[in-house]
């Protein structure tokens, strides 16, 4: 796992790849309770701007979160801002999408325990056309650093109590 010193701004990874279903869709539609036709109603969404079902913007975009949560596997402790985000294109029933992230910006906080990433995100489909891209900020722990004796002190201690 990554933590906050191991990352360079210009680094990049790709995701594993995931197929979005009509299940997927459905059960984001009822978690979310947006049952726009769009979405759900194969009738309502042929007459629709593309023609067929298409899945929720926020579900592509939640899935491929899950995915570039784990490229690369950073010690994350917050998802801190979603700080622009475009919809370029739609995700289909049967769109295998995945994610590309690479490190924009690195500020360092909490006396060096721990730093903001802000990333450049894209989501691309199986014909690797962009669907999605924006930028986030996520907070990420830094490496334990070494006291005077040598030893690692925890990020997560407080003030030393006497």
């Amino acid at each position: 796992m990554l933590s906050f010193d191991d990352l360079v701004v210009g680094d990049e990874w790709e995701s594993l790849r995931r197929t979005v279903t009509q299940a997927d869709v459905v059960l984001f539609a009822g978690i979310s309770g947006d049952f726009n036709p769009i979405h759900v109603d194969h009738q309502a969404a042929e007459r629709g701007p593309f023609g067929r079902p298409v899945a929720h913007g926020l579900l592509g975009l939640s899935i491929a979160s899950g995915l570039m949560s784990q490229a690369p596997r950073v010690d994350t402790i917050a998802f801190l801002a979603i700080l622009e985000w475009q919809f370029h294109h739609p995700i289909l029933f049967g769109d295998t999408i995945h994610g590309v992230s690479r490190v924009e910006a690195l500020e360092p906080s909490g006396n060096g325990r721990r730093g903001v990433v802000t990333w450049y995100r894209r989501i691309n489909n199986q014909d690797d056309r962009l669907v999605q891209e924006g930028r986030t900020q996520t907070l990420v722990r830094a490496r334990p650093k070494r006291n005077s004796s040598g030893d690692a002190s925890s990020n997560d201690s407080g003030p030393s109590r006497r």
